[in-house]
């Protein structure tokens, strides 16, 4: 028998202040481990709300379209139709991360006063998420806003200089022969 037995100050494991810390960091709760979403996923909820009232309004626009006798019809239903399927690939890609990501939107939306409920699951974890009308309305302006954004990019680029030169090289190079 030693003089440090029955000594209970070295029963005790000590742990050195980064052992410590690496051991806390391996154990500790991480938020997707848990049913309680981060913010990156919370936009990603409200995006998966916001996209299908955006494909709504673009469908209707599109519907709006082809029953008036306007001139530029065409130009703006296949503007529209380019949209409407940018809208679509996105939501495609945002359904399966979330599916990834062990939530799911339920199908239930409740209105209460001006704020639209819609109930979600993450990771077990079931919970409402309340968007006001009125954000909802300017979050449908500035996403569709970014997607019409995107188009006139790529219009512009068909207008560049350098488009219209080489669609013009064919008929110069015609024209001198």
């Amino acid at each position: 028998m030693s003089k440090l037995d029955g000594n209970d100050r070295w029963n005790a494991k000590l742990l050195l202040t980064e052992h410590h810390e690496q051991y806390e960091e391996e154990h500790a709760v991480s938020p997707k481990t848990t049913g309680h979403p981060t913010a990156d996923e919370l936009r990603m909820i409200r995006d998966a709300i916001v996209l299908p009232h955006m494909l709504t309004m673009v469908q209707r626009a599109m519907d709006e379209g082809e029953r008036s006798g306007n001139l530029l019809s065409r130009v703006t239903l296949t503007g529209a139709q380019v949209v409407l399927n940018l809208i679509t690939r996105d939501l495609h890609e945002l359904r399966r991360e979330l599916s990834s990501r062990r939530i799911r939107l339920l199908n239930s939306d409740e209105q209460v006063d001006l704020v639209i409920y819609h109930r979600y699951v993450c990771r077990g974890y079931e919970e409402r998420f309340g968007i006001v009308r009125e954000v909802l309305r300017s979050e449908i302006s500035v996403q569709l806003a970014r997607y019409l954004g995107e188009i006139t990019r790529h219009l512009r680029l068909l207008d560049s200089k350098e488009a219209r030169e080489t669609r013009r090289s064919p008929v110069a190079a015609k024209g001198t022969t």
